[in-house]
């Protein structure tokens, strides 16, 4: 009997143990000290597990529950893929567009202290823009729009990743191409305009006094809608969406190093064409980082807009897919994991016994005390 685990080299779990209880000394509220509280004990014995036997070489092995909390490296694969699956039944083949819409650093401050209303109306004013572009040109658009709140650096840097369809649906139902040149959907300059009246305008109704505060320093400046030529190809989109949908402040990949102090990690210059650095912080400031993008609790990330709606949807997307005369695909039904044994690399693994926070009972100790635990 063996157990093996593949853990990465460095993880943010790591820096939480090298922090310990200094974490509580960072000045972070109890929902962001809570979230990571999980990421600590992620696939840990601290969560429980499980003992699997496999049904070929007869392998047992031990498993730690995950904590499946949104914001750990460890838990994303699994949601991305099965988010990614549902989305490709709703795909239409029209050209559809990356936008980005950006919040400048001015509104930082307000960001930490009241998050959900600066992304609530981040998310209002980016499709606000969108529809009236869109009524401008007598078509109900639509919108996927996925929130990222971070740069490469872990600073705090709040924009929309939007994918946006190149048209829309008129008033009788049908589709209308709203570019005929395939280019860019809409001029960038005005939508960054229209962009930021909105932005403004909503938080001079929603929060006056912060308005008043920020007011100059939001308008002074030029706001950013970056535009993207339209996807090749409707699988083109899947991988997008794929690479942006359930990503999160970083990964644990890019942890080059944990001392006794510090944490380096690699990142991404953007001001200098991309150029691959490295960032050297102290642990405390790296979480500290690291808690700015943690949501407020229940703060939903990825939204549907106009007929991308899950109303629309539900109602009127079968019908609009079958007069573009797409074949259409029922969505697959969700099949249970099928967990491959680490040893022999071809059996199935099924589970025997589970096992709560005091760990895995003293029989199975007893007969691997050297072996590596597998997480899962």
């Amino acid at each position: 009997m063996e157990t093996s685990i593949e853990r990465s080299r460095n993880e943010v779990a790591h820096v939480l143990e090298k922090l310990g209880k200094n974490v509580e000394n960072l000045g972070l509220n109890t929902w962001q000290l809570r979230t990571l509280s999980a990421i600590k004990r992620c696939r840990t014995v601290a969560l429980g597990g499980h003992i699997d036997a496999c049904n070929d070489c007869g392998n047992i092995s031990i498993s730690y529950n995950s904590c499946r909390n949104r914001h750990c490296p460890k838990c994303q694969g699994k949601n991305r893929d099965d988010w990614i699956q549902a989305r490709t039944t709703e795909l239409l083949p029209v050209p559809y567009f990356h936008v980005v819409f950006t919040l400048p650093d001015s509104i930082n401050s307000l960001a930490i202290h009241n998050p959900k209303l600066v992304y609530d109306l981040l998310f209002e004013s980016a499709w606000e823009t969108l529809k009236t572009f869109g009524k401008n040109k007598g078509v109900q658009s639509g919108m996927i729009a996925v929130l990222h709140t971070w740069g490469q650096n872990l600073s705090l840097h709040p924009h929309l990743h939007c994918i946006v369809p190149g048209g829309g649906v008129d008033k009788n139902g049908k589709w209308q191409n709203i570019r005929s040149d395939g280019n860019f959907l809409f001029p960038v300059r005005a939508l960054s305009k229209v962009f930021r009246a909105k932005y403004c305008e909503k938080l001079k109704e929603k929060s006056p006094l912060d308005y008043v505060k920020l007011q100059q320093q939001l308008w002074q400046k030029q706001w950013v809608v970056f535009a993207k030529k339209p996807f090749g190809n409707a699988h083109s989109v899947v991988e997008y969406l794929g690479r942006y949908t359930h990503k999160i402040a970083i990964s644990n990949n890019r942890i080059q190093n944990i001392d006794n102090e510090n944490v380096t990690f690699k990142y991404k210059d953007y001001k200098q064409n991309e150029t691959k650095k490295h960032m050297t912080l102290s642990h405390g400031e790296f979480i500290r980082r690291f808690a700015l993008h943690i949501l407020p609790k229940r703060f939903v990330k990825i939204r549907h807009y106009g007929f991308l709606s899950s109303t629309w949807k539900r109602q009127k997307l079968k019908d609009l897919q079958r007069k573009l005369k797409i074949q259409l695909v029922a969505k697959p039904n969700k099949e249970p994991t099928i967990r491959k044994c680490q040893c022999c690399k071809t059996g199935n693994l099924h589970t025997i016994l589970a096992f709560d926070t005091r760990g895995p009972p003293t029989w199975y100790l007893g007969v691997s005390q050297k072996a590596k635990s597998h997480q899962s």
